[in-house]
């Protein structure tokens, strides 16, 4: 199993640790790059798809909270990558 595709099984099993970072890495696999908006707010966006996941960055650690991971999961399983 690669590391995107233990990435990937890590998020769908929605942790209590899964980082920005392991997110960052994990939507760059799927052909996101990453833009930074206003304050916290940061924006991956997907050309080929034509397609937006808008977030907040995690503010006093580097862990996403379990809405962040269920609107992901959402957004991607609404493109037909999940």
């Amino acid at each position: 199993m690669s590391k995107f595709e233990k990435n990937l099984h890590k998020l769908t099993s929605k942790p209590k640790d899964f980082s920005f970072a392991e997110l960052q890495r994990l939507l760059q696999g799927f052909g996101y790059e990453e833009q930074q908006g206003a304050g916290f707010r940061v924006v991956f966006v997907n050309d080929r798809l034509q397609h937006k996941i808008k977030l907040h960055k995690p503010h006093h650690s580097n862990i996403l909270k379990r809405y962040q991971i269920d609107l992901v999961i959402g957004e991607l399983k609404r493109k037909d990558l999940l």
